[in-house]
């Protein structure tokens, strides 16, 4: 994050000596040491089931019917409750249950006990990771896992504090486990060069070199406390030389010295939206040759220098090249703009910050052959701020302490430096406009991209390297290959996976297209269908264009896409697009592709759901900042009625949809809790205010909603995957927890993982569990589809993500 007018040309600081942090830092076993010089660097809670007094867990995939009548308020003002029917289904088969458990839970066991069995014998010499330290002491270990490869991250941000702002608490979670962590500022961050407030900034001189120093040091302090508890632990400082012809600061910590910082020093903007060309943003676009150096007070790299578009690629390039991540973190190429100002929704050095990491990454992808496998993460910029919460209060209030460390809120001289320990513009707010109490990926919380065959076998479509990787494991006892990387490149995090009406999957997802020029940059809807049922080929990727007029309109906004069939086996793709508004495609009758339609809706934000149900009717949902939006099909093959309010409450962003009970189910967390929620949704044609039929009012069916119940969860935040009686989702410390039925403690395992986890039903009685970790590796698991059964032990799926 950073603010303020159009900065000056630039500065040449003296060479200082290379600087330490006070002593006394806690001391652990180096899991890596990062070289500090060199050549240049070139390519080469226990689950509840229901509140106090509240409905409980809705059942898993039962063909009951929604409770007819009208919705009313919930006396606590907290959630829509249904009327009283005559019938309660969940009741009823909460009783049917009971008379059934036995009989039932045998012949699951013996339906699926050759595959479970399987998962079994093929991790018994898999040693266990051991049950990680969490808040919540009642947490049980979902299974043992072979030690991964903890994975290297290396994020990659425009300013000083974007990390920390936008990218926690992921980044806590890794420094807390001890994962490698390289962090790459772009910018100096130097502002109008006034460490200060808002009511402070009179007659202060301005010092840009200084207020950069000073940004360094909180960002030293607020890693050091995060890796080692100690906010004053030592750092190394040196100068290594870049493959964009410049040199960049490199800090080690020296108690954890897998823990780096490298700092490019390029001038920053110095404006949220307004035209700046000495910028990231005008260098991308080619209106300056080059852009300067602004180097921070006391660091250790003594010459300025300039970079070109093309040097600045390299430069990032060739930093991948030097740590080979398995997972790269940026922010968001493509926020957007608001409807009625046209002001982007983020920081210019922001999204054009992650242009560049993404033309890095594909550089390095295609030109370093002995690497690793990577997976990319986006997170979402300013516009988190207008969004519901994602974290609980406890996390928040951990978000919230590392921003008061960065802001240097009691003034103590702890980092020896006249130019400061922090930054103190932060410390007039250090939660920035409500960004401490959430966090968002922008891509990637699609939760349909493992999926099963009619011979029970399991493929898995997720990107990597920025092509689609396949993984495929043949029928029910079968050996897992993969991954396979698909042709064709540019492919965006968030696959959508379906299954055609003659057996074949198809994959769908985004592409973005760089160019050489500015306007080449898009992004468009692509897909690939498999040559033949159970056949490891597919198809090359097939357009189906963008909704999007330019990337100069909205910035090439559109969401990952959602896929559904409906009745009479014709798919249809939704997306989000830069508008917030919803638009889709149809597949005709003649194998074509309809045009793209405005569905309308407003103030949609994040990647929209779709499901069908057990009439062969299509929903279609989408999550506003203070409620869900529905769309719904009249009938099989008939066009998607008007957008029609929900009446949920709001909702953090990611849905997830399935059809049963013979309708659709929605699964989504309560802001500000983690706890997931669920209702399930019907189709219903009831009459507007003037005595017509319309749903809501609004003319036509429309969806609408039953039973909507809170089922607890571990505090995480991000998308949930449920199928059968397994809901699984990201739980506080990062790791995944998985829920298998009422009355059961949330299970979680030691597993960190990129973007959102996928399940699927493998046959009747089988539900099987997917991620990939923090290596870009695979990890599956499986169930007897039973609300008393337990995961098999996690299953690597291929080698570890060596060098390739």
């Amino acid at each position: 994050m950073s603010d303020g007018p159009p900065a000056p040309g630039p500065t040449t600081p003296g060479t200082a000596a290379p600087a330490t942090g006070s002593a006394g830092a806690r001391t652990r076993t180096a899991g890596r040491s990062a070289a500090t010089d060199g050549p240049p660097l070139v390519p080469g809670p226990r689950r509840a089931g229901a509140e106090a007094g509240g409905a409980p867990r809705v059942p898993a995939r039962r063909a009951t019917h929604p409770p007819a009548g009208p919705r009313t308020a919930d006396p606590d003002g907290d959630a829509p409750a249904p009327t009283p029917a005559p019938t309660d289904p969940v009741a009823a088969h909460r009783g049917a249950h009971r008379r059934a458990r036995t009989v039932k839970a045998v012949a699951l066991a013996a339906a699926g006990a050759a595959a479970f069995m399987l998962v079994l014998r093929g991790n018994e010499a898999l040693a266990a990771l051991g049950t990680p330290t969490t808040a919540d002491s009642r947490a049980t270990t979902a299974g043992a896992v072979d030690a991964p490869d903890p994975g290297r991250v290396l994020q990659i941000v425009a300013h000083p504090d974007d990390d920390l702002y936008f990218m926690n608490p992921d980044l806590r979670y890794s420094l807390a486990t001890g994962h490698p962590v390289t962090s790459v500022y772009l910018t100096s961050g130097e502002a109008d060069g006034i460490n200060a407030g808002t009511g402070r900034e009179a007659g202060a001189r301005p010092d840009k070199p200084a207020y950069a120093e000073a940004r360094q040091n909180g960002i030293r302090a607020a890693y050091a406390k995060m890796a080692t508890g100690d906010r004053g632990s030592r750092w190394t400082r040196t100068v290594i030389p870049t493959a964009g012809g410049g040199h960049a600061e490199l800090d080690v910590l020296v108690a954890k010295p897998e823990v780096n910082l490298v700092w490019l020093q390029m001038r920053e903007a110095g404006h949220v939206y307004q035209d700046v060309p000495d910028s990231l943003h005008g260098l991308w676009d080619g209106r300056v040759p080059h852009l300067e150096s602004m180097l921070a007070s006391g660091t250790p790299v003594g010459q300025p220098f300039t970079y070109t578009k093309d040097q600045v690629v390299r430069t990032l390039a060739g930093i991948l090249a030097r740590y080979r991540p398995t997972t790269i973190r940026m922010q968001d190429p493509t926020p957007g703009r608001t409807a009625d100002t046209r002001r982007y929704t983020d920081h210019q050095d922001h999204f054009y910050g992650a242009r560049f990491a993404q033309a890095a990454a594909a550089v390095y992808a295609r030109e370093v052959e002995d690497r690793p496998h990577f997976a990319t993460q986006n997170y979402v910029g300013y516009f988190n701020g207008s969004l519901p919460s994602a974290l609980d209060p406890g996390e928040a209030k951990e978000k919230l302490d590392i921003l008061d460390t960065y802001a240097w809120l009691d003034r103590e001289n702890h980092c020896g430096s006249e130019a400061g320990c922090g930054d103190l513009k932060v410390a007039e707010r250090p939660s920035g406009n409500g960004w401490t109490s959430t966090v968002n990926y922008a891509r990637g919380t699609g939760t349909s991209w493992l999926t099963s065959d009619k011979d029970q076998g399991l493929w898995a479509f997720k990107v990597l390297d920025g092509q689609v990787a396949l993984w495929h494991r043949t029928g029910l006892l079968g050996r897992w290959s993969g991954p396979r990387l698909l042709p064709g490149t540019g492919m965006d995090q968030g696959i959508s996976t379906v299954t055609l009406k003659d057996g074949r999957t198809a994959a769908f997802g985004t592409r973005t297209t760089l160019g050489e020029h500015p306007a080449d940059y898009r992004r468009e809807v692509v897909l690939s269908v498999q040559r033949a049922p159970g056949s490891e080929e597919f198809g090359a990727w097939e357009s189906l264009g963008t909704p999007e007029a330019s990337d100069e309109e909205w910035t090439s906004d559109i969401s990952a896409p959602a896929v559904s069939l409906d009745g009479t086996g014709r798919p249809a793709v939704y997306v989000r697009d830069g508008a917030n508004t919803l638009r889709g495609r149809v597949q005709r009758e003649d194998g074509g592709w309809g045009p793209w339609e405005s569905l309308g809706g407003s103030d949609v934000h994040g990647t929209p759901t779709t499901a069908t149900d057990g009439a062969g009717r299509r929903m279609v949902f989408a999550a506003t900042t203070k409620t869900v939006l529905g769309w719904a099909q009249p009938a099989p093959g008939a066009p998607l009625g008007p957008a029609t309010p929900t009446g949920l409450p709001d909702t953090t962003l990611p849905l997830t949809a399935e059809g049963r009970e013979g309708g659709v189910r929605l699964w989504f967390r309560k802001p500000g809790s983690g706890n997931v929620r669920t209702a399930l949704m019907t189709i219903e044609d009831r009459a507007g205010p003037d005595g017509q039929g319309g749903a809501h009012g609004q003319g036509g069916p429309g969806p609408t909603t039953h039973g909507l119940t809170d089922l607890g969860g571990l505090q995480g935040f991000g998308s949930v995957t449920a199928s059968g009686n397994l809901l699984a989702g990201r739980s506080a410390g990062g790791r995944l927890g998985s829920d298998l039925g009422p009355d059961r403690p949330w299970e979680r395992s030691p597993l960190m993982f990129v973007g959102a986890p996928s399940s699927t039903m493998t046959g009747r009685n089988m539900v099987s569990l997917a991620v990939v970790g923090l290596d870009a590796r695979l990890y599956v698991t499986s169930s007897t589809d039973a609300p008393n059964a337990h995961l098999a032990p996690w299953q690597p799926v291929g080698p570890r993500n060596a060098p390739r």
